[in-house]
C-alpha cells in the first residue's frame, strides 16, 4: 500500500499542496483542484506551472480525480463537451506520468418528493461511460468509479451492473460515502448505507481506496466528518481486510473536516486547512501502524 491524498483540502496553491505533502513525508498527491479550478479545466499555461512545481518538488501525482459525470452533472448533459474533457484530461494526465483517473456515472433522478425515479437512463449511461472508458484505457489510464452520489453509488446492485456493462471501468472505493449516502435498494425514506457491506460486495473490483470518515447526526441528519475510525465509515475493519487480501494500492486521504471539496459554505483558514490535513495522515499512519501494516509514503 502507499499514502497520498487530495491535498487541495489542505491548499488551493500547488505550492502549499506541495508544502503540506512533504510536512507528512510523502511523495504523492492525488491531484484534484489547483486555485478552485479541476486540474483538467485550468488554463494551459497555470498547468504546465503546476507540472513544473511538481516534478521540481519530486512529488508524483499518483491519480486525478476528475469532475467527468460527478454528482453535479445530469445525464442530459452535452456529451460532446464531455468527451473533450476526458480528451483534455487524458493529454494532462500523460504530460504528469498519471495512469489512474476518478470518474462517476452522473447523478441520480429523483421526483419532486425526492424519490429516485424508476427509469435511471441506465443504459444511456452505459453507453456513455463505454466510451469515456475506451478513450481512458486506449491511452492506457485506468478510469476508476467512485461510490458516490450518482447512478453506479447507489446500490452495490448498480455497481456490479455498470462493472458487467463497461468493460475495463474499476473502482474507487471511498469508505466515508456511504453513511452519508441513501441505499436507494431499500424502501424510502432511503436509510444511509453500510460502508462494509458495500465494500464486500464490491471489493474485488477495487483498484484504489479514498480513506475518509463519517457519520450522520441521528437527531438533525447533519452530515460529520472525523477522523478515520472514527465515524461509521468501517475504516479499520476495511483497512484489516485490504490487509489480508493483500492490497497494494493507494490509501488517498480526503478528510472533509476542515474543507468540503462540493460544499464551498464550509471555510477555514490555511493555517488550520495544513494542519487538519497532517494530523489526519498521521492517524491513518498509527491506525495502519496498529494493524502491523507498513505504508509506502
Amino acid at each position: 500500500m502507499y499514502l497520498t491524498g487530495f491535498a487541495d483540502e489542505a491548499a488551493d496553491s500547488i505550492d502549499g499542496q506541495i508544502e503540506v505533502t512533504k510536512k507528512l513525508g510523502w511523495s504523492r498527491i492525488e491531484i484534484r483542484a489547483v486555485d478552485g479550478l479541476n486540474i483538467h479545466d485550468l488554463p494551459d499555461a497555470e498547468f504546465s506551472q503546476v507540472k513544473d512545481k511538481l516534478e521540481r518538488a519530486g512529488i508524483q501525482a499518483n491519480a486525478l480525480g476528475s469532475n467527468i459525470a460527478n454528482w453535479g452533472h445530469d445525464i442530459g448533459e452535452n456529451f460532446d463537451e464531455v468527451l473533450k474533457t476526458v480528451d483534455r484530461t487524458i493529454q494532462r494526465m500523460k504530460a504528469l506520468n498519471t495512469n489512474l483517473v476518478r470518474v462517476m456515472s452522473w447523478k441520480v433522478i429523483r421526483d419532486n418528493e425526492g424519490k429516485a425515479i424508476v427509469n435511471q437512463q441506465a443504459e444511456e449511461r452505459f453507453r456513455r461511460l463505454r466510451e469515456i472508458t475506451t478513450r481512458f484505457t486506449d491511452a492506457g489510464i485506468t478510469p476508476v468509479h467512485e461510490n458516490c452520489a450518482t447512478y453506479g453509488g447507489m446500490n452495490p446492485k448498480n455497481t456490479l451492473e455498470m462493472l458487467q456493462e463497461v468493460p475495463g471501468l474499476k473502482l474507487v472505493f471511498d469508505t466515508g460515502n456511504p453513511p452519508l449516502t441513501e441505499d436507494f435498494d431499500k424502501p424510502w425514506p432511503y436509510p444511509d448505507q453500510s460502508s462494509w457491506d458495500f465494500y464486500s460486495a464490491v471489493k474485488e473490483h477495487i483498484a484504489h481506496i479514498h480513506i475518509k470518515d463519517s457519520y450522520r447526526n441521528t437527531e438533525t441528519r447533519e452530515e460529520v466528518y472525523c477522523w478515520p475510525g472514527e465515524g461509521r465509515g468501517d475504516v479499520k475493519r476495511i483497512l484489516e481486510d485490504l490487509k489480508s487480501r493483500g492490497y497494494s494500492g493507494g490509501l488517498s486521504i480526503e478528510p472533509h473536516m476542515a474543507v468540503v471539496y462540493h460544499d464551498n459554505s464550509v471555510k477555514a483558514s490555511r493555517e488550520s486547512r495544513m494542519a487538519n490535513y497532517v494530523e489526519y495522515g498521521q492517524r491513518l499512519e498509527t491506525l495502519l501502524g496498529e494493524l502491523g501494516v507498513t505504508a509506502e509514503s
